[in-house]
């Protein structure tokens, strides 16, 4: 497998959901995963109020926002695709609509036509860069933050061939 140590580790969506909980940059920020589907289709992040994410005027800081999406759109298009093919973030941008304050939520989903556009797109070694459109709400259900997520997805023996074979 090409990915990192992590991928390779076959912890099931609880063991994952429980990694994140204890990983410190999700700890220090607030944040906690809250679901991650038996299927790897969907998860759920929320980002609670503590003194260490916020900002001079009493809102969640961008910075954690933002890092409450970070990972989730890569993880479930690489459970989807399965060891064959690489996936990496490539590009990402935050649009913050309004002061995000008490608990915001972020849900993810990955529809099965995401996954056959995948590999379609990357039968004959092409790689393929899909965007993702991710809402962080608030407890009212109003959006505070838009995250696009652009996927750099290749099949692995295309990416490395050398690595493929690891």
């Amino acid at each position: 497998m090409v990915q990192g140590y992590l991928a390779r580790l076959d912890l099931g969506p609880t063991g994952m959901r429980r990694l994140f909980n204890l990983w410190p940059p999700f700890r220090g920020a607030g944040i906690r995963v809250t679901r991650i589907a038996p299927d790897w289709r969907e998860a759920e992040a929320e980002l609670r109020p503590t003194l260490l994410n916020r900002n001079f005027v009493g809102s969640h800081f961008g910075g954690s926002i933002f890092a409450m999406t970070d990972p989730f759109c890569m993880i479930l298009m690489m459970k989807a695709l399965g060891p064959q093919y690489v996936v990496w973030d490539k590009a990402a941008g935050v649009r913050f609509l309004k002061p995000g304050r008490g608990r915001l939520t972020a849900r993810f989903r990955l529809e099965e036509a995401d996954v056959e556009a995948a590999r379609r797109a990357t039968a004959a070694g092409d790689r393929h860069e899909p965007t993702f459109t991710v809402e962080v709400t608030d407890a009212a259900g109003l959006v505070v933050a838009r995250v696009e997520k652009t996927l750099y997805i290749r099949r692995a023996d295309a990416y490395r061939p050398a690595l493929a074979a690891t």
